[in-house]
């Protein structure tokens, strides 16, 4: 011990770890250690690519700076959730392309060089890479060689560094795109159909015949003793068919849901609320900043028509379409209020042809009002095109054409032209800038009403929120952490326990979306166990128990025997019911008669092809059957999917329709087909996307 302080006062806290390790080491096994280590770094390991392992931090990084090339490139941040979505993709993608799919092309041979790359930027070969994105669009909205060559010589000038991240982004998209180009050739100039092909393509699209067949139809597969599925015949197919049972990691869970709903107390002190406040939603003069304080539903510009206001609330349109003036009374749907105002009334047409000259700048509102005075419908494109801020509209080949608008596409701040005068120009101010604008024409004016619509939904309470908090929180102590003892408190309770098996990537339990956590918590826990409450958008409460767990990879023999079982007796099944309806038929020379002795009818098909336009409902063991049997003798019977099969070959036809350009054109879809499919192949076994995990 002595000898230990003295150590530890010399070396400090380092060398003190360094023998608290090695004791650790002398009491548990080093290769548990190890493991347990990979396993805690691999668990918050975004995913691996070709054998790389990409870590949250890396792949947040990443994410970082795409979030802002996305931004450089669209003007538009990633703040929506379904941008982030996107903007993680765009991340994910690229990191497949720098680590998989670029050097698996470089592999094959194939190079991208200086000079091809540069000519892509600015030469004669322009990447679609850059000419898809328009940040380098000269003011007519055409593709500027300038452009880009004049951001490529100033971008260290940058000193942000975003044009530095953007250059790199585009290096490397550009390089990307064309590694895919030669790759997808390549695989283009393979795929080739000799003559031969060509020829027996056609003939078997040209040689079509006329069927009639009676169907013994599989409606469903009884349980018959006298088939057997061994043990022995599971495990052969298992082995035979491993691939089919690969497997994303998933659990096997059932939990008890408990909503946050208002209790009658509540709506009811929501009813006073809204009645205490409706006189002054029928009187006031600041109808805007009352439904700002008081509404779920703030004031809008719309103009509503009979219809229109179904979606929000049926009794409210009824109202609006047989009122001309006044307020309604209150409505309840649930545990939400409305009331309705008509504000005012008028003739209004669905659709308006709008253009406009847009000024900008100091001096916007004088030049705007200098021009009013001379605008006139023969002058107003060319005035456009002199003054216009605006070059980039000129719909029907006029400058200045917005097009038609109506109140649900709109640009905003242009709502009122939806009751401006025909052809009278006049002055607006938008957050764009100052406009001359002009309705050119309108639809044909209907009558419409302009409302304001209070609507107030009840809040539960936090009587309400505590109750059924404890009501969950039962059933979580009675669980104590057990699956065994959640099953016996549901039983016991009548709580309804709902059964689910999830994936890494679940968010959604039924209706109930942003449940990420519930999944998180069932992938950290093991079979046999319960959770406490876990609440989901404040308003849900969930017990989880975990039933069962299936690694990824492959499912067992025993996860799979079930399956595997049902898709034996089914095949034993129908091959023993082919022999019996065999023996039964025996002797038999019609259809008919074959129909009548299997309580069935003849039916007929024609144009039956052994072919690529073969249709896909159609059989392909009766398809096949029918292409190598005899005309004019009976064949069969032949077990299919839906049914077994008797038939007989009336005739056949050779026609000339299928070309030879259909040929080739098929052939052109089954290349396309394989095309779509090489990153997917790729893929499969280089990538493991653990995403789920984290978002």
């Amino acid at each position: 011990m002595a000898a230990l302080e003295t150590i530890r006062t010399k070396f400090g806290i380092g060398a003190s770890l360094i023998i608290a390790f090695g004791l650790l080491l002398f009491l548990v096994n080093p290769s548990d250690i190890i493991q347990t280590v990979q396993s805690a770094s691999s668990k918050y390991d975004v995913g691996k690519i070709n054998g790389k392992s990409v870590s949250y931090q890396d792949f947040e990084q990443e994410v970082k700076q795409f979030s802002d090339i996305r931004e450089m490139i669209t003007g538009q941040s990633s703040s929506s959730e379904q941008a982030q979505k996107q903007t993680r993709e765009m991340a994910w993608n690229n990191l497949v392309d720098c680590y998989l799919v670029v050097p698996t092309i470089e592999n094959a041979g194939l190079r991208v060089g200086k000079q091809e790359q540069i000519d892509m930027f600015i030469g004669e070969e322009i990447s679609p890479v850059l000419l898809s994105m328009g940040i380098f669009n000269d003011k007519d909205g055409n593709f500027s060689v300038d452009a880009v060559r004049d951001f490529l010589e100033n971008v260290s000038d940058d000193e942000t560094g975003r044009g530095m991240l953007l250059r790199n982004y585009l290096q490397n998209a550009v390089r990307s795109n064309r590694f895919n180009e030669k790759y997808m050739s390549l695989f283009g100039a393979a795929s080739y159909v000799n003559s031969l092909e060509l020829q027996r393509s056609i003939a078997e699209n040209n040689t079509t015949a006329t069927v009639d067949f009676v169907m013994a139809p599989n409606s469903y597969f009884p349980q018959d003793s006298s088939v057997v599925i061994s043990s022995a015949e599971i495990k052969k197919y298992y082995n035979d068919h491993k691939e089919n049972f690969r497997q994303k990691a998933t659990r096997d869970i059932e939990y008890a849901v408990f909503e946050v709903k208002p209790s009658g107390k509540d709506i009811a002190a929501q009813n006073d609320e809204f009645v205490t406040l409706y006189d002054e939603f029928a009187t006031t003069d600041n109808m805007r900043a009352f439904l700002q304080r008081n509404s779920d539903r703030q004031w809008n510009e719309n103009w509503y028509k009979g219809g229109d206001l179904r979606t929000i609330n049926r009794d409210i349109d009824t109202f609006v379409a047989e009122n001309n003036e006044g307020v309604s009374p209150v409505f309840r749907s649930g545990s939400v209020f409305y009331a309705v105002r008509i504000m005012e009334q008028g003739n209004v047409p669905d659709s308006v042809y709008v253009r406009h000259i847009m000024f900008v700048g100091a001096d916007a509102r004088h030049t705007a009002d200098s021009l009013l005075n001379v605008v006139n419908k023969n002058n107003f494109s060319t005035l456009a095109m002199l003054y216009s801020a605006d070059k980039g509209n000129a719909v029907d080949g006029e400058q200045g054409n917005l097009g038609w608008m109506t109140q649900n596409a709109i640009i905003p701040g242009f709502e009122p032209v939806l009751t401006a005068p025909i052809g009278k120009p006049f002055i607006l101010n938008t957050s764009y800038g100052t406009h001359i604008v002009e309705a050119v024409k309108a639809t044909k004016p209907v009558a419409k009403k302009k409302v304001a619509i209070f609507e107030k939904g009840t809040i539960p309470s936090k009587e309400t929120y505590a109750d059924i908090y404890n009501k969950a929180n039962v059933l979580a102590v009675r669980a104590a952490g057990k699956y065994d003892n959640y099953k016996a408190a549901c039983d016991s309770t009548g709580i309804y326990s709902r059964s689910m098996t999830i994936n890494e990537g679940t968010d959604t339990y039924g209706s109930i979306g942003h449940a990420k956590e519930v999944t998180r918590w069932a992938f950290d826990h093991k079979p046999g166990k319960a959770s406490g409450i876990i609440t989901v958008d404040n308003n849900y409460f969930f017990v989880v128990g975990v039933k069962g767990a299936h690694k990824e990879g492959y499912a067992t023999v025993e996860e799979a025997s079930e399956r595997i079982r049902t898709q034996l007796y089914r095949e034993k099944y129908s091959a023993k019911r082919c022999e019996d309806i065999a023996a039964q038929i025996e002797g038999l020379n019609s259809l008919d008669a074959i129909a009548q002795k299997l309580e069935t009818t003849v039916s007929s098909l024609s144009d039956v092809t052994f072919s690529t336009n073969s249709a896909p409902t159609t059989e392909p063991a009766f398809i096949g059957a029918v292409a190598g049997a005899k005309e004019g003798v009976i064949a069969g019977p032949v077990v299919g999917i839906m049914g077994t099969y008797v038939f007989k070959v009336n005739g056949r036809d050779t026609g000339a329709y299928f070309t030879e350009d259909d040929a080739k054109a098929a052939q052109a879809r089954i290349d396309s087909y394989h095309a779509q499919m090489l990153l997917p192949v790729m893929t499969e076994k280089s990538v493991e996307d653990n995403r789920a995990r984290f978002y």
